[in-house]
Formats: structure tokens, C-alpha cells, sequence
């Protein structure tokens, strides 16, 4: 009897190492920790070797491109058209144009946005809108320091060479159900990989970093008075956390103090920072991404028909500091960066 639960225990442990080895999702060793919190609180954030070494090379910096003197004709007296950027110099304007083909598309080349029979003409909606992305890039660098700080961002940061970002977003029409009941179910019970592969909403971004929903479940009292969050509003805001804690590689920890989710005292400073890019993010996809829609042709929009938009994976791409914190912006006060 003792011979036949010896095995059984064995066969047991070797299926469930075959398990962690063949699963996804599983860290395997070695685990590296690294504590971002107060001593105690068990606030450590976890990675292996082969997970940084995939993120460095995920994040692997474009060629740098000479710089080019402030002096000299303004673009504006050199070329036509010019309805942004208007305070560059010609060579600034050249290399700020240099550098976005090779940011966004290095395989169309200035093709993918101009005429390049009539590089004033403006019968391509992508130049229509790169221009508009152009000044959401200066709004960041310039207004938003309160999340990007002096490291700022180029348009390489969100499309790494690609004409459109990888992590863009659209309105979710949700799964085909019946009526009655199961018309109520907020997109739940549809695991993907925005919620974490829980059964929690599939699409949190379009109420909370579209709308200006309430991001907060726990009480700050104990037993508060009225009804509180709802379970709906719960379950948005889960699935939410879990998205952002996905675009930035870390886990809770990385903001909170789960011991007291509530006293932002106890929680690190990159709460606040997180806090300033929901409030930065709301904004560029209300002011600047979603109007895109009545520039970008059918095959460029959702489902319902809108505009791609962004949510913290557009920058961060599995980095807790986009691009691993090196900042790009300093080399080019073109686009509002700082030279310091």
C-alpha cells in the first residue's frame, strides 16, 4: 500500500513538472526578485533572464539620426504646405521627416504619406493624419511631464517601424449571444488577452480610457455607509488593472501596497505616475485619436466603425518604461523633447 502512494506521489510530481515546463504562462526558473516597496509588504516585483533578455530585444533602439541646425530658412519659406512644425528650420523640418519614415515606415518610405510627384499635396489621408500625430507628440512632451517627465516620446515609441502600432484598440461589438438575460452580460465570460484570460470584461478601455469612468472599488473606510461600487464597475476596473499590469510587465505591486489598496500613502510613486497616464491617455484618444475616424478610410476603422486608439500597451509594450527607459525625445527639441 505504502509502495503503490510512493508511486502514485511521483508520477503525481512528474506530470506537474512536465505541466510548468510545457504550459504557458509559468516562470521558469530562475526567478529574479526585485523589492519596490516597503520592507515586509512582500512588494517585489518578479523576472528571469530570458524574459529580460525577450524585452531588450523588443526594445531594441532605431539607428540615430544626425542632428540638424535650428539656423538657417524656416521650412515654412523653403516648402509648401507646411501647416505644422512651422517653427523648424529647413533642416530640422528634413530630419523630423527622415526620421518618421524610418520610425513608421521604413519599408513604404516617404511614399507612405506624400505625393511624391507633389510633396505639398494632401490627397493621402496618412499625411492628414500624421500631422495631427505630430501634435499630439508635442502636447505630450510639452504638457504631460507629469507622466513622461524629461524622457518624453518620438513616434517611434508606439510604432517601432510599423504604420500602425501593435497595441491600438477599437470599440468591442462583444460576442454574438442570444437575447434576455445573456444580453446583459457586459462581455463577460470571454477570456482574451486584454483581461488577463479571466472571465472579466473583455473590453475595459472604451468606459474607462474613452469615458471618464470611476477607477476605484475598495472602501477607504471600514464598514463604509451607502451602496458603493458596483459589481459591474468591480469587474471593469479588474480587468482594466490586469491590461495595464500587462502592458507594463510587473504586477500589482509595482503601484500598489495590497495590504491597503485604498491609502495611496502607502502605495509607490508610480501610482501617481500611473494615475497622470489614464488621465493623459482619456485625453489623446478624445482629442486627438478618436476624430481621426473622419479621416481614415473604412478599412482603417473597427467594427463600429472608429478610430484606433491607445491604451498603455501602445507605449510600454510589456516595459515598465517604454523603450526600457531610454529617452529618444532629448534628441529631438523638434518634437517638443527636452535637450537637457
Amino acid at each position: 500500500m505504502k509502495l503503490a502512494a510512493t508511486f502514485l506521489g511521483v508520477v503525481v510530481a512528474v506530470l506537474l513538472t512536465i505541466a510548468m515546463i510545457f504550459t504557458a504562462g509559468w516562470s521558469h526558473p530562475p526567478i529574479v526578485g526585485q523589492q519596490n516597496g516597503y520592507r515586509g509588504t512582500a512588494m517585489v516585483q518578479i523576472t528571469t533572464p530570458s524574459a529580460e533578455a525577450r524585452l531588450k530585444a523588443a526594445n531594441a533602439l532605431p539607428d540615430p539620426v544626425e542632428k540638424a541646425s535650428a539656423s538657417g530658412d524656416r521650412a515654412v519659406d523653403v516648402y509648401k504646405n507646411v501647416q505644422v512644425l512651422t517653427d523648424l528650420s529647413a533642416d530640422q523640418f528634413n530630419r523630423v521627416m527622415s526620421s518618421i519614415t524610418q520610425w513608421v515606415a521604413p519599408q513604404q518610405g516617404c511614399a507612405y504619406c506624400h505625393n511624391v510627384e507633389n510633396m505639398a499635396d494632401d490627397s493621402l489621408y496618412t499625411k492628414k493624419a500624421a500631422r495631427r500625430m505630430l501634435q499630439m507628440t508635442r502636447h505630450i512632451n510639452t504638457d504631460w511631464k507629469a507622466h513622461v517627465a524629461e524622457t518624453g516620446v518620438v513616434c517611434f515609441t508606439c510604432h517601432r517601424g510599423n504604420p500602425v502600432p501593435a497595441f491600438v484598440w477599437y470599440d468591442n461589438p462583444g460576442f454574438p449571444h442570444a437575447g434576455g438575460f445573456t444580453a446583459t452580460n457586459d462581455g463577460m465570460g470571454h477570456p482574451n488577452s486584454v483581461n488577463g484570460s479571466t472571465g472579466l470584461p473583455q473590453d475595459p478601455f472604451a468606459p474607462l480610457l474613452e469615458e471618464a469612468g470611476t477607477i476605484r472599488v475598495q472602501a477607504t473606510e471600514a464598514l463604509p455607509k451607502g451602496t458603493g461600487a458596483s459589481i459591474q464597475s468591480t469587474e471593469q476596473t479588474y480587468s482594466l488593472m490586469i491590461a495595464i499590469s500587462n502592458a507594463l510587465g510587473v504586477n500589482c505591486t509595482f503601484c500598489h501596497n495590497t495590504r491597503e489598496f485604498g491609502q495611496w500613502p502607502e502605495s509607490t510613486p508610480e501610482r501617481v505616475i500611473a494615475w497622470h497616464g489614464i488621465q493623459m491617455v482619456r485625453e489623446l484618444n478624445d482629442k486627438y485619436l478618436d476624430p481621426l475616424k473622419d479621416v481614415l478610410p473604412a478599412n482603417r476603422l473597427g467594427p463600429l466603425g472608429d478610430a484606433p486608439k491607445a491604451s498603455c500597451a501602445t507605449c510600454h509594450q510589456g516595459a515598465a518604461k517604454p523603450l526600457l527607459g531610454v529617452s529618444l525625445a532629448k534628441d529631438f527639441p523638434e518634437l517638443g523633447g527636452s535637450s537637457q
